[in-house]
C-alpha cells in the first residue's frame, strides 16, 4: 500500500478561513534554555501553538453545530479511520449536487469530493466563488449512508449566505466533515482507505488532522 497525505501544511500566520485568527507557532522551551536543565549534550525544545480549531486540514464533528453532538472525544475511531473511500470528480462545478454522487455505493464510506479547488490555497481566490456541496445532495449521502465527508474547497457550504445547510444536514447526521482537503487528484475513484482522526479533547468540536488514504 503507498501512503497519500491529503493535509495541507500549518504554518505560523497563515489564513484558513477569513476573519478567524492565523496560527502563533513559538517555542514554549526553546533548545538553547534547555540546555541547563540537562547534563551536558542533551538538550530538547518544547513547542508551543495558538490557533482555532478551524486551522489547516481539519475535521467538523457534531459538536461543531449542535450543542448535544459528540464532540471530538466523542467520534468513535471506526468513523475516522481506515475507512473505504470513494473519490467524486467535480472539477468545474461550484454547486456539487445530487447527480455527482447517484449511482455510486457510498454506505459506509468515506466521500471525498475532488473539486481542485486546493490549487488555490494561499491565494485570495481560494476564498471566492468556491466549490460546495447543496443541501439536497447532503441529503443523499444521509440516505445513501455515507460514514465521513470530505471536500478540497473553503467550505463544504455556499458561504455567499449565512446559512450552513449542509453541516446542519451531515452534522445532525452524526457523519463527520473533512474541509480543505488537498491532493485528491492522486486517488483512485475507489478500492482506497482513508484516515483523518483529530486528538481526543473533549468540549471541542472542530481540529486539525493529518488527513491519509492508503492506496494499492
Amino acid at each position: 500500500m503507498r501512503l497519500l497525505d491529503l493535509s495541507h501544511t500549518i504554518e505560523g500566520g497563515m489564513i484558513t478561513y477569513k476573519g478567524l485568527p492565523a496560527p502563533l507557532i513559538c517555542d514554549h522551551l526553546s533548545r538553547e534554555a534547555s540546555r541547563g536543565n540537562y547534563d551536558a549534550g542533551a538538550e530538547f525544545q518544547i513547542g508551543r501553538i495558538d490557533m482555532v480549531g478551524n486551522t489547516g486540514t481539519y475535521l467538523d464533528s457534531p459538536f461543531h453545530r449542535y450543542a448535544d453532538g459528540d464532540d471530538l472525544s466523542a467520534l468513535p475511531l471506526e468513523r475516522l479511520v481506515c475507512l473505504p473511500g470513494v473519490t467524486v470528480r467535480a472539477k468545474d462545478i461550484q454547486a456539487v449536487d445530487v447527480e455527482a454522487f447517484r449511482g455510486l455505493d457510498l454506505l459506509g464510506k468515506a466521500v471525498l469530493i475532488h473539486t481542485g479547488w486546493d490549487q488555490h490555497w494561499r491565494t485570495d481566490a481560494y476564498f471566492e466563488d468556491h466549490p460546495f456541496v447543496t443541501e439536497q445532495a447532503a441529503r443523499y449521502l444521509v440516505e445513501a449512508g455515507a460514514t465521513l465527508v470530505g471536500i478540497d474547497s473553503h467550505n463544504i457550504d455556499d458561504t455567499r449566505g449565512k446559512a450552513r445547510p449542509v453541516h446542519t444536514v451531515l452534522l445532525g447526521a452524526g457523519i463527520a466533515i473533512v474541509e480543505h482537503m488537498r491532493g485528491l487528484e492522486a486517488l483512485p475513484d475507489h478500492g482506497f482507505r482513508f484516515s483523518a482522526a483529530p486528538p481526543k479533547i473533549t468540549g471541542f468540536g472542530t481540529f486539525p488532522v493529518r488527513a491519509f488514504a492508503e492506496v494499492p
